[in-house]
């Protein structure tokens, strides 16, 4: 059931309410999960103190922790669950299969492998970032071509990408042995995807591309894609350059991925999970967008929580919880898949 607002100047605007409602409370949820996490540490606060020190009260030691410590990692996580989410959207939506995650399909094993090359060959931070997202660009360029006949469709692309992946798997086993001992351990931990010593160096170059990709995808090609759902042929009776939308959301979808695994390494199964989430908050067809951004930034920073506070005194790495979680998710998704006959 949608909803329509007709503006003074003649511009409809449709939505639905309950779509509506679940991606305003994923995004409470985070907020909440947020000032949790900014209050809570080595220096616990409570959230009425976590405020005042975002708005310059508190004491300078108040605010050094909750601006400089606390703050950049929280908004990298919420960045990255967001981008992820919203990369995985566009990935199950153009593929049209509910397993159609950058995790499966390649792409993150392609930033892994990216970031490990330059591992081997002893860059910096800045150089694994910047290696992670060409691996992840140059991946989904290779994953396209070969899967490409007259255009590309769905099963064929999680079939290449599933045999890309499983050579970048064993591509990467290799450079780990190659990587010196100190630097192994280092890549080891980002494999894994982790947001420990996250800065504004990190969270910025992913919400710079963020700001620009969303609205690109929101307001430019979601009507399109909601199109696409009912096929292509479909899609093209109804004036829909389908080709080209399709290789503009897939760029946007591994610009995302690429971006966020270039920020907190690739975060496994963020993407997969979020929007089958939000879809059954919301239980509505189509892509879900929103809901699934507020979903995933949600689930990244609960799960970063549960990270810094489940052991006392040991930190895991944010893509330990979110690989448990999102496992088990996987299983049960497979066994519904299975029962329903579409595997």
């Amino acid at each position: 059931m949608s909803a329509v607002i007709r503006t003074p100047g003649g511009l409809s605007l449709r939505f639905r309410p309950r779509a509506l409602a679940v991606g305003l409370g994923a995004a409470l949820l985070a907020a909440g999960l947020s000032l949790v996490a900014m209050g809570s540490g080595d220096y616990p606060m409570g959230p009425a103190d976590v405020l005042r020190a975002l708005t310059g009260g508190g004491s300078a030691a108040e605010q050094f922790i909750v601006t400089e410590l606390r703050l950049p990692r929280l908004v990298t996580a919420l960045l990255v669950g967001a981008a992820l989410a919203l990369g995985g959207t566009l990935f199950q939506s153009l593929v049209r299969n509910p397993l159609g995650s950058p995790d499966i399909l390649g792409f993150t094993q392609g930033a892994s492998t990216g970031a490990l090359v330059m591992v081997v060959v002893g860059g910096g931070s800045l150089a694994l970032a910047g290696a992670a997202v060409v691996g992840g660009l140059a991946t989904g360029l290779v994953i396209y071509a070969l899967a490409w006949r007259r255009g590309v469709h769905g099963y064929r692309l999680v079939l290449v990408g599933i045999g890309v992946a499983a050579i970048l798997t064993g591509v990467n086993g290799y450079l780990l042995t190659r990587a010196p001992l100190m630097d192994a351990a280092r890549a080891v931990l980002w494999l894994t995807g982790s947001l420990d010593g996250r800065g504004w160096a990190n969270a910025g170059p992913l919400l710079a591309v963020t700001a620009v990709l969303t609205p690109l995808v929101l307001v430019g090609c979601a009507p399109a894609l909601r199109m696409m759902e009912l096929g292509d042929d479909t899609a093209s009776a109804l004036g829909v350059p389908v080709r080209r939308v399709r290789l503009v959301l897939l760029t946007a979808a591994v610009l995302l991925v690429s971006f966020a695994a270039a920020a907190a390494g690739p975060v496994s199964f963020v993407a997969l999970v979020a929007p089958h989430v939000a879809k059954r908050l919301t239980r509505a067809p189509g892509p879900n967008l929103l809901p699934s951004m507020a979903v995933g930034a949600a689930l990244l920073v609960g799960a970063d929580l549960v990270a810094q506070r489940a052991f006392a005194g040991h930190q895991l790495p944010v893509g330990v919880v979110t690989g448990v979680l999102g496992g088990g998710y996987l299983v049960w998704l497979l066994a519904v898949e299975r029962r329903a006959g579409r595997l």
